[in-house]
């Protein structure tokens, strides 16, 4: 299927219907262009997808939360759409220790302190020459501070709830010079009550979108662009590119003329972390109704350390446990029971054997969704800062790139996927207004 260039208004490809495709298209097609978005799956939206499989219950099984809603630019479309929201609070929180007991004030000290002393162990680590992954400096600190075994235990949970369930990425992997070069926005995380996806159905409005259109090779030279997919052709005069990381690490799309050098190092370089979601639903809730986050510090240091309520914000009888980094990929192989059953053995531990089996569960995988690989980016030790803006250059003036893992401030979120299109729709009106 030609996408004819005979005429004077410029023609432009998206490839992919996420936030940042979707941003992109819409400041484009606002700027006069003609626009085309061409996405491989049948639902728009990338890694913004919200489940509707629960009539009463919208849950977000990708990007769920606008964090740090004061100056987020998600947050102004939220307001101009008067999209409702709600807000979980960390200081509405429980810990269990090992002992499923709810730690003691004194307890809770402790572990504030230790998760403090090695978040400055990791300070003094991205001050030394010498890149290491933040696990290696976990092992380091933990034998010079002479840890007890219960102690090694806490940094455990530590490393899995704070750094893990946080950049997606395992500490083995995650850079501990550039792992938190994110910047965060000020304010409380929101969530949508309808789900994220009204974001996404507002961006996709009035835009031209061809479903189903999985991309295999972007060819491009000085008179346009050519993107094959499984179904046809489609020609423009140039192309904005926002594949997820692990989709372009994957190779399985081919870039004519090759990509540039530095390009194709980012690519390797950069990692792409999996979080992984499991929403149980319960007839009613046996956990406390005045908390949103639940923590559990399991007995050798591995399982499901962390919990979202949904009862005290929503008013549902609802509980979603995160797993991350290899250990998020390692249950991706597990069934949907196998999964379960994992989740309700830690939950059986803290509630007691009597608690009552979910009425139902949705579960994500995203390290092995063919069209995502994986949840979002990170930095991955021996990789680079500045290889985020070579992810980001265009090339040859015809194929410009956008997505979360392109920004070097803002990647793994939202709000950093949602800037890259417009940073990618500004670079195509600079290029052909020159």
């Amino acid at each position: 299927m030609a996408y004819s260039t005979n005429t004077e208004r410029r023609k432009i490809l998206v490839v992919g219907a996420g936030l940042a495709g979707l941003s992109a298209a819409q400041l484009l097609q606002q700027s006069g262009y003609e626009v085309l978005v061409l996405e491989a799956r049948e639902r728009l939206g990338g890694r913004i997808w919200t489940s509707q499989r629960w009539a009463d219950a919208p849950l977000d099984l990708g990007a769920t939360w606008i964090h740090g809603a004061q100056g987020n630019p998600l947050s102004v479309i939220a307001r101009s759409i008067s999209a409702a929201m709600l807000q979980t609070r960390y200081d509405r929180s429980v810990t269990y220790g090992p002992t499923a007991l709810v730690m003691s004030s004194k307890q809770e000290d402790h572990l504030d302190s230790l998760a403090d002393a090695f978040a400055r162990a990791l300070h003094k680590a991205q001050k030394r020459d010498v890149d290491q992954s933040v696990r290696a400096v976990a092992d380091a600190w933990s034998i010079s501070a002479r840890l007890s075994r219960q102690d090694q235990n806490l940094l455990r949970f530590i490393l899995l709830g704070r750094y893990e369930t946080e950049y997606a990425g395992d500490a083995s992997a995650l850079s501990a010079h550039w792992y938190d070069d994110a910047r965060a926005f000020p304010g409380e995380d929101a969530l949508f009550v309808k789900g994220f996806g009204v974001l996404a159905e507002y961006l996709a409005r009035d835009l031209r979108i061809e479903r189903n259109q999985v991309v295999r090779n972007v060819n491009w030279n000085n008179r346009g662009v050519q993107v094959q997919t499984d179904r046809g052709e489609f020609s423009a005069d140039a192309a904005i590119v926002t594949l997820p990381l692990g989709v372009l690490k994957a190779g399985v799309v081919h870039f004519s003329p090759a990509l540039p050098a530095a390009k194709s190092r980012a690519i390797q370089a950069l990692g792409m972390g999996v979080l992984n979601k499991c929403y149980l639903r319960f007839e009613k809730a046996f956990w406390p109704d005045d908390v949103d986050w639940l923590e559990h510090v399991p007995p050798a240091g591995l399982g499901w350390t962390q919990w979202v309520s949904f009862v005290r914000v929503a008013g549902l009888p609802v509980l979603l446990g995160f797993n991350a980094g290899q250990q998020g990929r390692d249950m991706e192989a597990l069934s949907d029971a196998a999964i379960v059953a994992s989740a309700m053995q830690t939950l059986r531990s803290i509630y007691g054997a009597q608690i009552p089996e979910p009425l139902d569960a949705q579960i994500t995988r995203w390290g092995s969704d063919p069209f995502a690989l994986g949840a979002y980016s990170f930095n991955a030790l021996g990789a680079q800062p500045a290889m985020r803006d070579d992810l980001a250059a265009p090339v040859g003036g015809r194929v410009f790139f956008a997505g979360e893992a392109t920004m070097r401030r803002d990647f793994s979120s939202a709000h950093g996927a949602f800037l890259s299109g417009q940073r990618a729709a500004n670079q195509v009106t600079q290029a052909y207004s020159r």
